[in-house]
């Protein structure tokens, strides 16, 4: 069984740091092979990509960008294009695509139908400028409870069904343990059985977003064996936010990679 490969997502990682750079340097040294930038569009492609590569870093998944937060957009749109021309630069194969969010105001139950025809023409339209670039895009549930109330996509099920009706192989799942948790529970069942369709993990534990070490609802050594028994060969995103010093909060990760005997040349 193959150890699982883990990616330093710089957007929550490293916060003591100024930039996005400086963060990525950061997660070379800390021993992380790969990173992940949610919204790398404050800096040059060319920045990041000189970074990463100083650090030795892969990078494996950007997102697509938000948007205008304010007006409540969270979605594709025109920064598909900007998303792939970043994915290219960065040579990263993939982009989280952001599903929007239901309209402030709006009954959920009552648009839902209208937003998922919208949405499932938009994922065809972006698969096929994806697959023109050898790109894979991912939808992501986020859980409506704590963190994005008006988000569309919001259980692991709802973007299990909405693939299969956009029936496009270069479009999987993005499981975040975290929303998962939040959402539905039934973690190991909902693994077993949406993980085939499954492009990129990410993890925190629950309910505060802290580290997979810190204390809270998750039992992450469980969780990461199951992974692999599984047989999940993608990359498990470190997207959290470190209740202290990001180094010193990644001994989860030391002791995985120690247990796994992962030759290590970070600190």
């Amino acid at each position: 069984m193959a150890p699982l490969r883990f990616s330093a997502n710089v957007s929550w990682l490293f916060p003591e740091l100024p930039g996005l750079p400086e963060r990525l340097h950061a997660a070379g040294r800390a021993g992380f092979e790969a990173a992940e930038v949610a919204w790398p569009y404050t800096e040059s492609p060319q920045a990041l990509a000189s970074a990463a590569q100083t650090a030795g870093l892969r990078l494996v998944l950007i997102n697509t960008p938000r948007g205008d937060h304010e007006k409540g957009e969270m979605g594709l749109g025109e920064g598909l294009e900007q998303a792939v021309l970043y994915a290219k630069a960065l040579g990263c194969p993939r982009i989280h695509l952001m599903a929007g969010r239901v309209p402030q105001g709006a009954d959920r139950a009552a648009v839902k139908g209208e937003m998922e025809t919208v949405f499932v023409e938009n994922l065809k339209h972006a698969a096929g400028v994806l697959a023109q670039e050898n790109l894979v895009g991912l939808l992501e549930p986020i859980n409506t409870r704590i963190t994005d109330p008006q988000y569309f996509l919001d259980t692991p099920r709802q973007a299990a069904a909405i693939l299969q009706k956009v029936g496009r192989p270069n479009l999987q799942l993005q499981m975040d343990i975290f929303h998962w948790q939040i959402m539905d529970g039934n973690l190991t069942g909902n693994i077993r059985e949406f993980l085939p369709t499954v492009g990129h993990v990410q993890v925190a534990q629950v309910p505060d977003r802290g580290e997979p070490g810190s204390s809270g609802e998750l039992d992450f050594t469980y969780l990461f064996q199951l992974l692999e028994d599984e047989g999940y060969q993608g990359f498990v995103g470190c997207e959290y936010r470190p209740r202290g010093d990001t180094v010193e909060g990644l001994s989860w990760l030391r002791s995985y990679w120690d247990r796994r005997g992962h030759p290590r040349t970070g600190q």
